[in-house]
């Protein structure tokens, strides 16, 4: 088996990154059939739970409150919205629900109760649950992975060095140290990030080893092409080629060899080919559904008939880590803490998102 490293430099990612075409697509499915199955991929469901009214600035992000999108806001959906809504994933072919609360991190109150029971519900409905909902804590973690969470998302999505030309209201250690707290519990890490945001091949590079480096490596790594939404700072970004991606999703799974990789957003802008060839180097995961979040995303039945002609089988739930067990509020031994932690707000500016805002 291909040895699983943790000390990937910079260098050694371009020249994986740049390498013919080829010769990166023979070297990364060849890694990718040692570790998994080739035509299985993990089909999931990306639920918004709370819409819009994000207080943070990520220049790449229609929900957040400062821009001025199309995005129509919505509170917290109810356990049995969610319930709903995860059943008819289950019934299209989806193993997987994740759901996406637009906040700048949790608070312990009954919004986060509320969020609790969503993910024992869908846990009982043998799936896997994963959450993106901001900066956590470890307490906060331990309560997740109590209820039954199987995986925790949260993107660094770009380099260190490129991250404060895309977001000023929190920090790059803010994203790492909520990673950390994750890796306290039994939760899955899911991380990854987004190309096509004006980043160089450095700063591609620069957050695979960001990744990468972590020990252990996260179970899953989305990754994103930018959408470039009406509104937002970012809206007149060219599309990312198809070829960036197919780069990208080899590269990282040459580096990253026993991770899921998550063929996430952008995809509306793929031909199938395109799918097909990122399924080769090495993507085992497609998000389902008519949207991600908010922006489009190919419709079930399309991908399904995709899924026929390439032989692609869909992902049984679990099959990577056993299925948590779920502790019921009633029985639950741990107790929010009404913490506030200090998660950082760098201070600087940024022209192309302070331009976005008048």
């Amino acid at each position: 088996m291909s040895e699983i490293r943790n000390n990937w430099s910079r260098e050694e990612i371009l020249d994986i990154y740049q390498q013919p075409l080829m010769e990166l697509l023979y070297r990364a499915a060849s890694i990718h059939r040692e570790y998994h199955d080739p035509n299985t991929v993990q089909v999931s469901t990306l639920l918004s739970i709370k819409t819009g009214g994000c207080p943070e600035d990520c220049g790449y992000c229609p929900q957040a409150a400062r821009y001025h999108t199309d995005i129509e806001g919505n509170d917290l959906m109810s356990v049995s919205q969610v319930k709903a809504q995860a059943l008819r994933a289950r019934e299209a072919g989806s193993s997987r629900v994740c759901m996406g609360a637009a906040w700048r991190n949790v608070k312990d109150g009954p919004e986060f109760d509320q969020v609790l029971e969503m993910v024992r519900t869908i846990n009982k409905l043998d799936m896997e649950v994963c959450c993106t909902l901001g900066m956590i804590t470890e307490n906060q973690a331990k309560r997740l992975a109590e209820a039954g969470l199987y995986a925790y998302n949260h993107n660094l999505d770009t380099s260190e060095d490129y991250y404060k030309d895309v977001i000023s209201t929190r920090a790059f250690e803010d994203r790492l140290e909520t990673i950390d707290n994750v890796r306290k519990t039994n939760v899955t890490v899911c991380s990854g990030g987004i190309i096509g945001m004006g980043e160089s091949l450095e700063d591609r590079a620069g957050m695979l080893v960001a990744l990468s480096t972590l020990s252990p490596q996260p179970e899953s790594v989305p990754i994103n092409a930018l959408v470039a939404v009406p509104g937002t700072p970012m809206e007149e970004m060219e599309p990312v080629s198809i070829w960036s991606m197919v780069r990208m999703v080899a590269t990282t799974r040459i580096v990253m060899p026993q991770t899921q990789v998550r063929l996430s957003a952008g995809r509306t802008q793929m031909s199938r080919e395109g799918q097909a060839l990122c399924f080769f180097a090495g993507a085992n995961s497609i998000f389902a559904g008519d949207k991600l979040l908010t922006t489009p995303n190919p419709d079930v039945n399309e991908d399904m008939e995709m899924f026929r002609e390439l032989g692609l089988n869909p992902q049984a739930p679990f099959l990577k880590k056993e299925q948590p067990k779920t502790v019921e509020a009633s029985e639950s031994e741990l107790q929010p803490l009404g913490e506030k932690p200090r998660w950082t707000r760098p201070g600087h500016t940024i022209p192309r998102n302070e331009a976005a805002r008048n």
